[in-house]
């Protein structure tokens, strides 16, 4: 009797019908409070007032909730787009980083005020007339002159001339040849002045700021008796009707070759040759020519800087030791 009560089917109007009525009416009440407890939290949460945020919370988790994946927590706050939380395009750091200038904002490459000056800094003119030489335009220098027997030839490698108002200028005013070419006005204590242009070297016991003149400028300043006078010296860019020439020193050829510009108004303060690579400066002797000790470049363009930063292109010419090359081409008159 026990063993048929345990067998005994549950009465259907007691169990079976009462239990699938229970389980979603468990369902039901939870999803309900669920979504009654959300709509609180988003309607009391600041900013989450606006309908739009707030339906869209109220959807996403009503989502997750159904599905059982949990949903992200910044899923709310990308949500709502009235959400006053600080971000990083906040404009009290921006206007602090431009009111106070710093290492890093100077170097910003971004800014065109800067890329302006570098680019100004970074121009031929500027940086060749940065380094024009000891003698300088606009600057008088106190000194002595003496007097020797000049033909016009010397240390400048320029040869014998029928101008014989020339000077050799002391060493360290020559400075390997940069003097080389330079017209200067020479002021005695009188107030007679001459302009002679510098062809020679003065070496010791010739003084800084010291001229040794040809006898035939000296004369004109003072009688050669007196041997030594003080004198006052300037640069100068005369009127001229010369145009510079090229001479390719003897020995010259396309694999070894020494260059020299004649007849420039203006002092050179920088020789250079075309090369595949573009321009390549040449160094300059002591006795005036520039050199290119492997023949890069011989027989190639010619680019002439003077002091000023004024530059002359000169078309590719022959290698002809020796020979005088007329250019046609003049720098300008300051």
């Amino acid at each position: 009797m026990a063993s048929s009560s345990h067998r005994r089917r549950p009465q259907p109007d007691r169990n079976f019908a009462w239990r699938p009525v229970r389980a979603p009416l468990l369902a039901v009440t939870a999803v309900a409070g669920v979504a009654l407890l959300v709509t609180l939290i988003v309607a009391f949460r600041p900013g989450g007032s606006g309908g739009t945020g707030q339906d869209r919370a109220v959807s996403a988790s009503s989502s997750a909730t159904a599905t059982g994946t949990p949903e992200p927590a910044s899923a709310s706050v990308s949500a709502s787009p009235a959400s006053p939380r600080p971000s990083s395009a906040s404009p009290k750091p921006t206007a602090s980083r431009t009111a106070t200038p710093s290492a890093s904002a100077t170097a910003a490459p971004s800014s065109p005020a800067r890329r302006a000056s570098t680019g100004t800094a970074r121009t031929p003119s500027t940086t060749t007339a940065a380094a024009p030489g000891r003698i300088r335009p606009g600057t008088t220098y106190d000194g002595v002159a003496t007097s020797y027997d000049s033909n016009g030839d010397g240390a400048c490698s320029y040869g014998p001339s029928s101008d014989v108002m020339t000077a050799a200028m002391n060493t360290a005013d020559y400075e390997t040849a940069k003097a080389c070419g330079a017209f200067v006005s020479v002021r005695a204590a009188s107030g007679t002045s001459i302009t002679v242009r510098i062809t020679n070297e003065c070496p010791a016991p010739c003084a800084v700021g010291q001229l040794d003149l040809s006898k035939q400028a000296f004369a004109k300043l003072a009688p050669l008796s007196a041997g030594r006078i003080a004198v006052t010296w300037s640069l100068l860019s005369p009127a001229t009707s010369d145009t510079v020439s090229i001479r390719y020193k003897t020995g010259s050829s396309p694999y070894w070759c020494g260059i020299q510009a004649i007849g420039h108004r203006n002092p050179l303060a920088r020789l250079e040759v075309r090369t595949g690579g573009g321009w390549l400066a040449l160094a300059r002797t002591g006795y005036n020519y520039f050199l290119s000790e492997h023949g890069t470049g011989c027989g190639s363009a010619i680019r002439l800087t003077d002091i000023y930063g004024e530059q002359l292109v000169v078309p590719a010419l022959p290698v002809r030791p020796n020979t005088v090359q007329q250019t046609g081409l003049q720098f300008a008159r300051h």
